[in-house]
């Protein structure tokens, strides 16, 4: 059985350090966007890869808890998930070391126990979080 695909495309002109890419999603979402190793690794304004990674846990995470949530016969009145990627420089190579979830919800007719199973259940179980080799921490605030 195949599976679902979703694809970008990425190209990059020159060296590391002063060359220059762009980027475009399967779904034009995102299309040409730019990215440098300055926006990677100093302050220049724009997107890097890791920043990308860190929206695409997020959103995974928080959907896949709202999945849960109402397998259960809950509907949230909020969600909001903020990611943290950090990366490290390790004998000369970058690596993703560990994403911080920090997750404010309102679930009506639960209690903090149950958001927090909820939660960590949907953390060990989105497609994002077992694709990456990293520390995955979560910090909850339920009202």
């Amino acid at each position: 059985m195949a599976g679902k695909t979703s694809s970008a495309q990425a190209a990059w002109v020159g060296g590391g350090k002063d060359g220059a890419g762009t980027f475009t999603t399967e779904s034009k979402t995102l299309t040409n966007v730019g990215y440098t190793a300055a926006m990677r690794f100093a302050d220049a304004s724009g997107t890097n890869p890791e920043e990308l990674i860190a929206a695409a846990h997020a959103s995974c995470f928080t959907m896949a808890l709202a999945f849960a949530l109402s397998a259960a016969g809950h509907t949230a009145d909020e969600l909001r998930t903020d990611a943290v990627v950090t990366k490290v420089n390790e004998n000369g190579g970058w690596r993703i070391t560990r994403v911080d979830l920090e997750l404010n919800g309102r679930v009506p007719g639960i209690s903090n126990e149950e958001f927090r199973d909820f939660a960590e259940k949907a953390k060990a179980n989105c497609p994002v979080s077992k694709a990456l080799n990293a520390e995955i921490t979560l910090k909850m605030e339920f009202a």
